[in-house]
């Protein structure tokens, strides 16, 4: 894909000298939790798993380790059930030993028990959104932060397209820095679907609204060749279905982006890109219907029903445009695959993703839940943990993360 943005030349995770030193990790521990107070449990532990590699490596070399990350959105706030003392349960189940957790972000109290801390043991600090100089870049809050590591990672490539004081801001302050394990293979495998790709390339894009992945489709419909393919599903085609004069009944759409829908039409058409609509969908009265109606779109939607999930027909055509891909990207569900009426749609296209003999990229919280519920997500060669970092990476926008990492080096 010409123009897409390159990789910066990042240091190396393998170079970094962390032993016996203060090493602050930025991860991505924003989990679900389920429960209050102190039955609070993580009910996904993914992003935590995925930053284990890379934790395990800096334990084995006696690095002291400080883990920070956000959770929720306190909005700069302490909010007791957005506590990290669920996840810190959790990461230390996973370790098995001990992690140690302050009752705050920075501060006297967790300088000494960082300055305590030994070779292989962790500190994982409090919700780092508990204070408002994180998500406003804060020199000073950065400052509060470099000033308790020698030695800087950046693991959180779910976080690095916000230019937040975690993410950007210490890096710029702490010399000894790079990126974890994780990042480095977020970086390497997003870079399959901008540089090099092996064609035909297929993009599948879900999820609810177009104004979410309206960037990305842009991006895709100047990049993309003949042949390869944009399949669009879930609430966002109903946009889409509009634009090209199909009747959606109640359907969830957005009026105010009818023109861009068409814009993405006629630039993927001057490409010879094909963009996949579904033919068929399944309806509901509501969200949580327990009975589906499948119409064909040509005769279009009931005023009184929602389109839920794709029909039985997109479904075939879905997998057969995805079976040819030889690199294909999934971000977004194709329906409301939560109530089990309308998970067929996006179950089927977890099936022809894993089924593709091509190289084969998920991304997204939904699509990755999805993924993991229909059992089939060991047979994809990468699932990222970033969604909307992803889609910036594959539209080509910078990752201030990324970068900072890089222009501090």
């Amino acid at each position: 894909m010409a123009g897409a943005m390159a990789s910066p030349e990042l240091p190396s995770f393998e170079d970094l000298d962390v032993d016996n030193r203060r090493v602050l990790v930025r991860v991505d521990f924003n989990v679900p939790l389920r429960g209050q107070g102190d039955a609070r449990e993580v009910t996904d532990d993914t992003r935590i798993r995925a930053a284990l590699p890379t934790l395990r490596a800096l334990i084995e070399r006696d690095a002291r380790l400080i883990v920070c990350s956000h959770l929720g959105r306190p909005k700069g706030k302490v909010v007791d059930d957005l506590s990290m003392g669920p996840v810190a349960g959790r990461l230390s189940e996973l370790l098995e030993r001990p992690i140690r957790l302050p009752d705050e972000v920075v501060g006297d109290g967790v300088t000494k028990l960082v300055n305590d801390t030994r070779a292989g043991e962790i500190v994982l600090l409090e919700n780092l959104r508990f204070e408002p100089g994180e998500e406003a870049n804060d020199p000073e809050f950065a400052k509060a932060l470099a000033k308790l590591c020698d030695a800087y990672v950046n693991d959180a490539f779910g976080a690095s397209h916000r230019a937040h004081a975690s993410v950007v801001g210490v890096p710029g302050l702490v010399r000894a820095h790079a990126p974890g394990l994780l990042m480095a293979a977020e970086l390497d495998a997003l870079g399959r679907l901008v540089d090099n790709i092996a064609r035909p390339f297929v993009a599948v894009v879900g999820g609810a609204k177009v104004s979410d992945k309206l960037g990305v489709l842009v991006a895709l419909t100047e990049r993309l060749q003949a042949d390869d393919a944009i399949v669009i599903g879930g609430a966002m085609a109903n946009t889409f279905l509009l634009a090209r004069g199909s009747v959606l009944g109640g359907s969830r759409v957005e009026r105010a982006l009818l023109a861009e829908c068409k814009r993405v039409f006629a630039k993927a058409a001057a490409r010879d890109v094909r963009v996949i609509l579904p033919v068929d969908l399944r309806c509901g009265a509501a969200l949580d219907s327990d009975d589906a109606q499948v119409v064909a779109v040509a005769d279009g939607v009931p005023d009184d029903a929602l389109a839920l999930d794709i029909g039985p027909r997109s479904e075939a055509n879905f997998a057969s445009v995805i079976s040819a891909g030889k690199t294909v990207f999934w971000n977004g569900p194709m329906g409301v695959f939560e109530n089990p009426v309308f998970a067929a749609g996006t179950m089927a296209v977890a099936a022809a993703v894993a089924d593709c003999g091509g190289y084969t990229l998920v991304g997204g919280g939904d699509s990755v839940a999805a993924l993991n519920a229909s059992g089939r997500a060991d047979d994809i060669n990468h699932i990222s943990t970033g969604g909307g970092a992803s889609l910036e990476f594959v539209e080509g926008r910078e990752l201030p993360g990324v970068t900072a990492l890089a222009s501090s080096n």
